[in-house]
């Protein structure tokens, strides 16, 4: 019979342990909100997630970015110092928005992420002026400041134990065609991994690569604390370099397949305590049929996951197309006398990029029958590998280099593609009477939703180990289509830095409302006092 490798030995024994300075332990004091501000604030917060729409695995973090650069505003237009913010209002003002539960963290925490804010508003402070802006350094630094809280306020280790698992399983499978240095093939592979299992962004990334670097970035010393505001700037540069490697994609396709197997036996501990975990591995048998049943939970609440993903991606896109539309076009066309507003015109505006998003998500169909016979095969071959067997490499081949007429060649018929398919848009608007600016704020929007729906529709095949043939009627809306779709993910990305419903959101509504909350509880706490004090 077969025993399981050291390392799923290991993974059993770290997934389901509390991290250092959590407890089952009452007594321990933790800190605790008044709950009718808890339910206040984490409806306002829906609204906001919402809005800020980036992915439910980002949510937290997000937040904790937010209350950052708030803190951080009120401080400088105050023009108060600007080397301490508060660690207990923070924690405080994320449990009141429903993002960790009420008395589950420690009060121990509370100097932990002290320290934390400490450590980054030092390095802000003390950034040398030669290096850039210093509004944008700010900015990267507090979303990793983000990360690193977030992490010492969540009690699980799941997620690390996982990405430790999968990291040195592959490890030994990768062999690389082009000549790098073993440290670059390593921190290669741990980004893809992290981009491929839990689809990490550049934060997060680059958070854990720094604790890669510095082992103890948690527990920096004075002496190495002084010399971080100069070594960080080039440590951004490298970790920047490293994500936009060429080969990086290469590695993120090979992490891709083999991402579901690790998936699975993380569903399968989630549920299972250690030694029930020991029990079930113990038996290739029972492996199997946990393996299938996990397989099977995990289709279902895809389907779930991509609606809601869905949904709140066109709802945020929705807000804002409806903004533009009032604050923009309609004015807009009242000078320039070209097309109307009339109700249909308004509906198609509003309506076609959310038909073709709802479109791209119900059209995604289940993996087939083939595939859940390979996935428990290799989860299997993943559960009792030992680690003195000879692996399977596979072989990360080089870019090929570009013949310049050839790619010119094939880059301009892109450029005339996306020329058609702009064209084609434009001339179906014309046919209806189409406002001019209308135009280019339809094909915006259009490409946003593309864009958002075939990102969700590729999560959707985070199960499939098999290779998905195209048939020749993808290949042709492809050549029309992908142009597009390109475009949506250049105006994504400034979409994410330069929401304006956001922003806006954020300056109007956000520090009033803070200011209300904190009205709200000192009055629930000075009722508490008063009715105390009558018996």
């Amino acid at each position: 019979m077969p025993e399981t490798s050291p390392l799923t030995q290991k993974l059993i024994k770290d997934f389901n342990r509390p991290k250092k300075g959590f407890s089952e332990n009452t007594k321990i004091p933790t800190i605790e909100v008044d709950e009718i501000t808890i339910r206040v604030a984490s409806f306002y917060e829906k609204i906001r997630s919402v809005i800020d729409w980036r992915g439910e695995h980002l949510l937290k973090r997000n937040a904790i970015e937010r209350i950052l650069r708030r803190k951080m505003f009120s401080k400088t237009a105050l023009q108060k110092d600007i080397s301490s913010i508060p660690a207990r209002p923070l924690i405080v003002d994320l449990i009141r928005s429903g993002h960790f539960k009420n008395k589950t963290i420690p009060e121990t925490k509370v100097k932990e992420v002290q320290n934390i804010l400490d450590k980054y508003l030092y390095v802000i402070k003390h950034f040398p002026k030669k290096n850039g802006s210093k509004i944008s350094f700010e900015s990267w630094l507090f979303s990793i400041a983000a990360c690193e809280i977030e992490e010492t306020l969540s009690k699980s280790n799941k997620e690390r134990a996982l990405l430790f698992y999968a990291f040195h399983s592959l490890k030994k499978n990768i062999k690389v065609e082009k000549e790098i240095n073993e440290e670059e093939k390593t921190l290669l592979l741990y980004i893809a991994i992290q981009q491929a299992l839990f689809n990490l962004d550049s934060p997060i990334i680059t958070y854990h690569i720094l604790k890669l670097k510095y082992k103890n970035w948690k527990e920096i010393s004075q002496e190495e604390l002084k010399e971080l505001p100069c070594k960080i700037t080039k440590e951004k540069k490298e970790i920047e370099h490293l994500i936009k490697n060429s080969l990086l994609k290469k590695f993120y396709r090979f992490c891709k397949v083999y991402n579901t197997p690790y998936l699975l036996i993380g569903d399968i501990l989630c549920k299972k305590t250690e030694n029930k975990a020991k029990e079930i591995f113990s038996s290739p048998e029972n492996t199997e049929k946990e393996i299938l049943e996990a397989y099977g939970e995990r289709t279902k609440k895809m389907r779930g996951r991509l609606l809601r993903a869905a949904a709140y991606a066109t709802i945020s896109i929705f807000i804002t197309n409806i903004a533009a539309l009032l604050v923009i076009e309609i004015p807009f066309s009242r000078y320039i006398n070209i097309g109307e507003f009339t109700p249909f015109v308004v509906l198609i505006d509003v309506l076609v990029p959310t038909l073709l998003m709802a479109l791209l998500v119900l059209s995604v169909s289940p993996p087939p029958e083939k595939n859940k016979k390979r996935v428990v095969l290799e989860t299997m071959k993943i559960i009792y590998k030992k680690g003195e067997e000879e692996e399977n490499k596979y072989l990360i081949k080089k870019p090929r280099k570009k013949r310049k007429f050839l790619y010119f060649i094939v880059s301009s018929f892109y450029g005339i593609s996306f020329c058609a398919s702009v064209g084609i848009i434009i001339w179906l608007l014309s046919l209806i009477n189409f406002p001019l600016l209308s135009y280019f704020v339809f094909i915006v929007f259009l490409s946003l939703i593309a864009f958002a729906g075939v990102k969700i529709r590729e999560r959707s095949k985070e199960l499939y180990m098999i290779e998905i043939k195209e048939s020749f009627f993808s290949i042709l809306i492809d050549l029309f289509a992908l142009p597009v779709i390109q475009f949506g993910k250049w105006l994504t990305l400034r979409w994410e830095k330069y929401n304006l419903v956001s922003i806006l959101f954020g300056a109007l509504l956000d520090m009033p409302f803070k200011f209300f909350l904190e009205i709200l509880d000192e009055w629930r706490n000075y009722l508490k006092e008063k009715k105390e004090g009558i018996y």
